[in-house]
């Protein structure tokens, strides 16, 4: 299983975390199995990096394979490096990613030979749940702060209110102009009089 598919297809709660990992085969240690204890419940892989004969090595070959588990259905032994101090010392191992249990075993040679890698698990990303903890707790706040606070009242456009004052003062102005005055209406008694002195008979002479 390739470690780039497993790490898409694993959800947000979860990041990878990689170890360095090693061994060692030799003429007393022929296999080993990597492999990871039954209460780890997350995902598990090896990705291997270099397989190196070390300084004490004789120059023969030294030949490195994987032996499939008991339950697998193809129990033939996959070969992944042949190794000789004078012509390969070391050999790169790229995009082989394993799935633990996994068994290697020096198939020829008395080595030494050092298998390295990495050992990636999946665990739990607990800065997701902080983060959504955080984005809950302002969403919360934010709605009692809008349930608090009182509703704006609402302001009505004052141009019209100005609008209908200015129109009844202009209208009270208008009636105050078209009522007579009191001079208009009744003439004074001094021009009544001396109008009527006008107009009447010239007194007669008296002989």
């Amino acid at each position: 299983m390739a470690l780039n598919s497993s790490a898409n297809s694993n959800s947000k709660s979860e990041k990878p975390v990689s170890l360095i990992w090693g061994c060692e085969l030799n003429h007393e240690t022929q296999t080993y199995t990597f492999k990871i204890p039954d209460e780890w419940k997350y995902e598990q892989q090896l990705a291997l990096r270099t397989i190196c004969l070390g300084e004490q090595a004789k120059d023969e070959f030294n030949v490195v394979e994987i032996v499939p588990s008991e339950d697998s259905q193809d129990t033939t032994p996959v070969p992944l490096a042949t190794l000789k101090p004078s012509v390969l010392p070391m050999a790169t191992m790229v995009g082989v990613e394993l799935t633990p249990p996994v068994t290697f075993r020096l198939r020829a040679g008395s080595g030494p030979v050092y298998i390295t890698g990495q050992h990636v698990t999946l665990v739990p990303d607990l800065s997701w749940d902080e983060e959504e903890e955080e984005e809950e707790e302002e969403v919360a706040e934010e709605e009692e702060s809008q349930e608090d606070s009182p509703p704006k009242a609402i302001k009505h456009p004052a141009s019209n209110k100005r609008g209908s004052i200015a129109k009844k003062k202009k209208m009270e102005k208008e009636e105050e102009n078209s009522v007579p005055s009191d001079d208009d209406v009744l003439p004074s008694k001094g021009t009544d009089i001396q109008r009527g002195a006008g107009r009447g008979r010239k007194p007669a002479v008296k002989k």
